[in-house]
């Protein structure tokens, strides 16, 4: 009798064990945080953090949009990223919504390193960084640019009257950006229609 009782106190143990682990909170998970852009009161730009963890788009080597442009005695490599929430909205829509922020970030292309015998890879150091921000509240063209001096240091409001305003204007397949550059928003693009008028004529071959 008393072995009966034993084992009913165990399976009564075993039971509510295993309702308090069904009924007990569990973890919790938060979706990250919308990234919109942010300025200082001088209007500068304030320092993006961990953009390397957002949707890489791209990445080009010693591009250049100006013919007359001067060689470097370096290469460099331009790594493209763009905000999630921009860019599921731009899988959706096949464009740019508003609060987009896309960084450039330029780094020194090696040669000599480790077991490399041919090619080219990234240095460590980053040398430059852009950011275009689509904030139509704020800029009259709705789009801007940032220059950053480092990663960590505001970044400085590059003129309307710079040339990469009007370049990325009468040139950017998708609403002033360069998405014939992003191998896998070119194809969604066309898709979707959203293609500039001037673009979508050079993408069809000029018909």
């Amino acid at each position: 009798m008393r072995l009966k009782l034993l084992a009913g106190g165990v399976c009564l143990l075993a039971l509510f064990a295993s309702l308090f682990m069904l009924l007990r909170p569990g973890r919790v998970a938060f979706a990250a945080p919308t990234v919109a852009p942010a300025y200082a009161a001088n209007g500068d730009m304030l320092p993006i953090a961990n953009y390397r963890e957002w949707v890489y788009l791209s990445t080009g080597i010693d591009m250049n949009y100006n013919p007359k442009a001067m060689a470097m005695d370096h290469s460099m490599f331009d790594n493209v990223f763009v905000n999630p929430e921009a860019y599921r909205s731009f899988l959706a829509t096949g464009t740019w919504p508003d609060k987009t922020v896309m960084v450039l970030e330029v780094r020194e292309a090696r040669e000599k390193g480790s077991i490399n015998a041919r090619g080219r890879f990234q240095g460590e150091g980053v040398m430059g960084t852009e950011v275009h921000v689509k904030d139509e509240a704020r800029f009259p063209g709705k789009w801007a640019f940032f220059d950053f001096d480092s990663p960590t240091k505001n970044g400085q409001l590059i003129p309307e009257k710079a040339p990469c305003y009007s370049c990325h204007a009468q040139h950017g397949a998708v609403d002033t950006t360069f998405v014939q550059f992003y191998p896998t928003l070119l194809p969604l693009a066309r898709e979707k229609h959203t293609l500039s008028a001037e673009f979508a004529k050079e993408d069809s071959g000029g018909k």
